[in-house]
């Protein structure tokens, strides 16, 4: 039977299988369409992007050309100013082949916009939605105390907010004041970034939670094929599924990156959202495919680090990045000298 899941006012019902379509700017258009296509067919009808995905939306676009009333699509604007705000929605209708979108998010901002805080931004939202232009208002974060702000507000219909089996505390309770407030809750991370493997582990564990729609991000057709087949017969919560989070709470407890990316780019050339969790990677994937000369050369570039703190200053989750960085770097070394065993 399928788990379904309707997103707090917005009445919007679906599977709890969402797309997230960040991972398709890595693959052709081709391929994108084919997947997007895939997606589809196995069921699925909602989509996430974002106009800072490159060619995403020009791929969703193409691949729900003519047939755009039968899906759900979501999209985010990063914009700091209206003229910014206006541009990137006429863009990503323009791009999307739509002439609404269902569901439009202020895309990780550092503060929640409010009507009358002197931005405009969400006077701008409300201006798009009286002429159409998008039917639901929602908002996308990494940190906790504006993902608060955004529910206590009332203004959101939708929050996007990192969630998946290593939730904290904190997180836990910024789900359930989403559902209290009747605000749907969209979850963002759900593999956190590519360190959770099991993926039947993540959708039982997202599964217990009624109001929350998880976007799983993929690329592959065999990522695909995993998750479709989630569609009819759902993963159950079972006491051997807690005994194995809980050994991976352990494992991955602490400062670890996420991969979220928001530290990009860097001045140095670094590759900070692979750079920074290397150790963890490594430990978690066929090691031999970081281990090569092309990743060692992505390694090295962490001694050419500048110190200028940027990365540290933009993690929306307060890691000391510059120092975690050179913790991975030297873990690196040691397991290519042999020193260490994974």
């Amino acid at each position: 039977m399928k788990d379904m899941v309707t997103l707090g006012r917005t009445g919007i019902t679906v599977n709890k299988n969402g797309f997230g379509a960040l991972p398709v700017q890595r693959v052709s258009k081709e391929e994108a369409i084919r997947l997007v296509h895939k997606a589809y067919d196995g069921g699925v009808r909602f989509f996430d992007t974002a106009r800072a995905y490159s060619d995403s939306e020009e791929k969703l676009g193409a691949a729900f050309d003519g047939m755009r009333e039968k899906v759900y699509i979501a999209t985010k604007t990063a914009a700091l100013t209206v003229e910014g705000f206006w541009k990137d929605l006429e863009t990503s209708l323009a791009i999307l082949k739509t002439d609404y979108i269902d569901i439009y998010q202020f895309h990780n901002p550092a503060f929640c916009p409010k009507p009358g805080d002197g931005s405009g931004l969400y006077e701008a939202m409300l201006e798009a939605k009286a002429q159409g232009k998008i039917r639901h208002i929602g908002i996308t974060n990494h940190r906790l105390t504006v993902a608060m702000e955004a529910i206590e507000s009332g203004l959101y219909e939708t929050l996007q907010f990192p969630f998946c089996y290593l939730a904290t505390k904190k997180d836990i309770e910024v789900e359930e004041a989403c559902s209290k407030a009747g605000m749907g809750f969209i979850a963002m991370k759900a593999l956190s970034g590519g360190l959770i493997t099991d993926s039947r582990a993540a959708y039982a564990y997202l599964a217990q939670y009624p109001n929350v729609l998880p976007i799983w991000g993929v690329q592959r057709e065999t990522e695909m094929d995993e998750f479709l087949s989630y569609v009819e017969n759902p993963p159950v919560y079972t006491k051997e599924i807690e005994a194995f989070i809980e050994k991976e709470k352990k494992q991955l407890s602490g400062d670890f990156c996420r991969g979220c990316g928001y530290c990009m780019p860097c001045p140095a050339g670094i590759e900070i959202n692979n750079c920074a969790r290397m150790s963890l990677m490594i430990r978690r994937a066929p090691s031999a495919a970081w281990l090569d000369e092309a990743g060692q050369a992505r390694m090295n570039k962490i001694d050419g680090c500048i110190g200028c703190n940027k990365c540290k200053a933009k993690c929306p989750y307060g890691l000391d990045t510059p120092n975690l960085l050179k913790k991975n770097l030297k873990d690196y070394r040691e397991v290519l000298a042999g020193k260490t065993v994974v």
